[in-house]
């Protein structure tokens, strides 16, 4: 079922809740110095999401450090609702550093084994945060936010969506599969896999990588990928394919949307949190699913012509601010 066809954004106006992880970013500049900020996929979405007007809160674990409280001052800064951000005491977010090649593309080294994120739906913030999700309009999460939680946790996150589902809310997805967030040996592959199966099948709109799907799954093609994922029951998969553009099926149909002109990437970091808060703020805004991909390459295009995660407020394209 897509967006559109539930009836989401004309009668259900609820808040997004977007639920993650969000760190302390080092981002290494031109002249080789790291500049200081704070990024996280769905961190990052959901900052872009409020950015496009869409009231959004985000669902997380911080410590009570001045670089936790920096998180949440920067959320507050973009009209991101931060009630849902629990803290711990004595504890402190993850930190991870960006190094990007010539083309743009990045590579992460991270250090968050201990992040109090990981913990969201092991104590009583859960009930808090599952409480809220009754009342979402969509709720949105990434195969990262799925990395984060023991066993336990996935079931009480499973739970809460369920719930949610029950009352009404959507629930979007993007792949983001990252092998280290799993464990880079065979079990680790194989227990990706299944918790990927049991979430996406909770799914209303899918939004994966096309590259990340071929790590995880093998897929030898697009069609590959689109066919095990509506086999699962998602009625709406938008496919990200780089500077290929994406491929949308919905409601019957698969187009490919290009990239509307070439980008010159000064670094990647966050280009498919961009497109996908883009995308989803312009389903919620009643757009259709192909005007809605054409919005999230624009998005992600500009993003990509700045370092870290977020790019400065005054560099949105001015017709979607």
């Amino acid at each position: 079922m897509s967006l559109l066809s539930a009836g989401l954004s004309a009668g259900r106006r609820g808040r997004v809740i977007s639920i993650g992880e969000c760190m302390v970013e080092l981002s290494r500049g031109d002249d080789g110095r790291f500049g200081l900020g704070f990024g996280g996929d769905t961190y990052n979405t959901a900052i872009y999401m409020a950015r496009l007007g869409v009231s959004v809160a985000y669902a997380s674990l911080l410590g009570d450090d001045r670089y936790s409280q920096g998180i949440v001052d920067l959320a507050k800064a973009e009209a991101v609702d931060v009630d849902l951000i629990g803290i711990v005491a004595g504890r402190t977010p993850g930190l991870y550093m960006i190094e990007t090649a010539p083309n743009g593309e990045r590579t992460f080294s991270y250090w968050r084994d201990r992040a109090p994120a990981r913990e969201l739906f092991n104590g009583e913030h859960a009930l808090v945060v599952a409480s809220a999700m009754n009342s979402a309009q969509l709720i949105y999460l990434s195969g990262i936010t799925l990395s984060l939680y023991d066993a336990h946790g996935l079931d009480e996150l499973e739970a809460a969506l369920k719930a949610a589902k029950l009352c009404g809310a959507r629930v979007a997805i993007d792949g983001n599969y990252r092998p280290r967030g799993w464990g880079v040996n065979d079990a680790g592959l194989t227990r990706a896999r299944q918790v990927f199966e049991r979430f996406f099948r909770l799914a209303d709109v899918a939004l994966p990588t096309f590259d990340d799907e071929q790590m995880l799954w093998g897929d030898a093609s697009i069609e590959a990928t689109t066919a095990r994922l509506q086999s699962w029951g998602i009625g709406e998969v938008v496919i990200k394919l780089g500077a290929n553009g994406a491929q949308v099926c919905s409601d019957g149909t698969s187009v490919h949307v290009p990239v509307p002109a070439p980008v010159t990437a000064v670094d990647t970091t966050a280009a498919g949190d961009s497109f996908n808060a883009a995308y989803l703020a312009a389903r919620l805004n009643r757009e259709l699913p192909v005007a809605a991909a054409r919005a999230g390459h624009v998005l992600a295009g500009a993003k990509v012509g700045y370092r870290g995660a977020i790019m400065p407020r005054t560099a949105m394209p001015q017709d979607q601010v």
